[in-house]
């Protein structure tokens, strides 16, 4: 097997790793949220298991990483696909850690009802996920283009970001004893905000790998 060969067959299996640490993403995402709009504290714990998952897949594809950067002696392209790679599963595994705060305060919601319906927190996350795996997938198919569109996407997020805030600090001034509950929904809101900025970083080290330029400085 040519040295070219073998560094695309061990750069797929990074792809196909990096894959399958997105749907663990989604899983805890989506079931981080489930968990808080149906107060299912089984299924809240079950983001812990897929966070530890998505750090196991973390060191995983990192040391997949390293091992082409020291054995393949990989050429300019070669090497910063690479390293877009090393730090894109930096931010996942921070996506990782994100849903399970969210999950560890839906925890804490108990049978409470809800100050407010939780429509606009769900619409957030149905986006951050939907920009998680484009970000990979851009990655995967050297797709500049769906890269660079992350960024106007990230812009949804955060119109919804600022309507939650807006609503939470409403409901505490027509009720100040909504504050505890407010202060968690924000937190969540604030939780589903980073995890966009990172599907953005991920955009833009994929541009990083593509071009060699990188378009701004990391959030």
């Amino acid at each position: 097997m040519s040295i070219r060969a073998k560094y695309e067959k061990e750069l797929q299996g990074i792809f196909d790793s990096l894959v399958l640490m997105c749907r663990h993403i989604e899983a805890a995402i989506e079931k981080c949220v489930k968990a808080l709009t149906d107060c299912d504290f089984e299924l809240a714990r079950d983001v812990f298991e897929e966070e530890k998952q998505i750090d196991e897949m973390e060191r995983s594809i990192e040391q997949a990483c390293f091992k082409i950067l020291l054995m393949e002696t990989p050429v300019a392209r070669d090497f910063r696909e690479v390293s877009a790679a090393l730090k894109m599963i930096t931010d996942l595994e921070r996506i990782g850690d994100q849903a399970r705060d969210i999950a560890e305060i839906a925890i804490q919601f108990k049978d409470e009802g809800y100050i407010k319906k939780l429509t606009d927190i769900t619409k957030m996350a149905v986006i951050v996920i939907q920009m998680v795996k484009d970000g990979v997938q851009a990655y995967i198919n050297r797709d500049l283009e769906l890269a660079r569109s992350l960024d106007a996407t990230d812009d949804k997020v955060d119109g919804l970001f600022n309507k939650v805030m807006a609503d939470c600090i409403e409901l505490v001034k027509k009720d100040p004893d909504n504050a505890e509950q407010a202060v968690m929904l924000l937190m969540i809101n604030k939780y589903l905000e980073r995890i966009g900025d990172h599907a953005v970083n991920i955009g833009e080290w994929v541009e990083f790998a593509l071009t060699g330029s990188h378009p701004k400085k990391i959030k």
